[in-house]
């Protein structure tokens, strides 16, 4: 639910989408951020590698693991988590100026960032991301042509600990047909921006005037 700020402003809606690797979160958040402007990407810190194509700044904050670990004791992350041997991270301030500025924010996390997410802002509106099947998770990530055959594993591997949280979620989205997938990831943004308590502040003249 969207509050106001101490000057009445009315705050933006955090949305949080997670999966496991393969699942094609990224894909279809990216779809999402050109089909809905108005949202806003937070860029992660991580400690992971650049995959070919990724940009400082665009794709992720890219910083070494010692760096990392002093941004972690010195609270600058709203979450962080460590996955398949990585750190990733989302800044506090970031995120927080984003939503008091009135713009809805979008966080690409793992299960265990949500989770702390959730903690800390219980009115985030979640999502996850499921494959449609096993075989087709395994196809998708021996597709990406960027990870050694370990690393894939190790992806499969820890799939099924991602998976079982799926339902600590407000949505859950399979992501089988693309289309189908990102018309549902869509209708769940309009419908969050449709919810009474956001509406009813902003068009508080209209209905007052209706009411008199």
């Amino acid at each position: 639910m969207n509050t106001a700020d101490a000057n009445g402003a009315l705050e933006g809606t955090l949305f949080v989408v997670a999966a496991p690797s393969g699942a094609g979160k990224s894909t279809l958040v990216n779809a999402l951020l050109e089909r809905e402007p108005d949202i806003s990407l937070s860029i992660s810190h991580t400690t992971r590698p650049p995959r070919p194509g990724e940009m400082y700044g665009r794709h992720y904050y890219f910083v070494e693991r010692a760096a990392f670990e002093r941004e972690i004791s010195e609270g600058i992350f709203l979450e962080h988590a460590e996955v398949h041997g990585n750190l990733y991270g989302t800044s506090r301030t970031t995120v927080s100026d984003l939503l008091c500025q009135g713009k809805d924010v979008l966080l690409e996390i793992d299960w265990q960032g949500a989770r702390q997410i959730r903690k800390s802002k219980p009115d985030c509106v979640s999502v996850f991301i499921l494959p449609p099947s096993r075989v087709e998770l395994e196809r998708r990530l021996r597709g990406r042509g960027s990870d050694s055959a370990e690393v894939i594993e190790r992806r499969l591997h820890n799939s099924r600990e991602e998976i079982s949280h799926a339902h600590e979620f407000d949505y859950i989205i399979v992501n089988d047909q693309f289309d189908d997938a990102l018309a549902d990831l869509q209708s769940i943004v309009h419908a969050v921006r449709q919810r009474a308590g956001l509406q009813w502040k902003r068009h508080e003249n209209l209905i007052a005037e209706l009411l008199a």
